[in-house]
């Protein structure tokens, strides 16, 4: 025998309810400290390159 037709999806909706739920957005740092810390690692890749400004005009 057939199940209904409105069970099966309304069964995976619960389902995926579910999982959205438990899955959540763990993050191990806040939104502001990732963006604290791409900051600094573009700031010391910016010191780096303006430490080597003048390599090219020795030469």
């Amino acid at each position: 025998m057939r199940p209904l037709e409105d069970e099966v999806p309304a069964a995976a909706l619960l389902l995926a309810e579910e999982a959205a739920e438990t899955a959540g957005n763990h993050l191990p740092m806040s939104p502001v400290a990732f963006g604290l810390l791409a900051f600094g690692g573009l700031m010391v890749l910016l010191l780096v390159t303006f430490a080597f400004r003048s390599v090219g005009t020795r030469h």
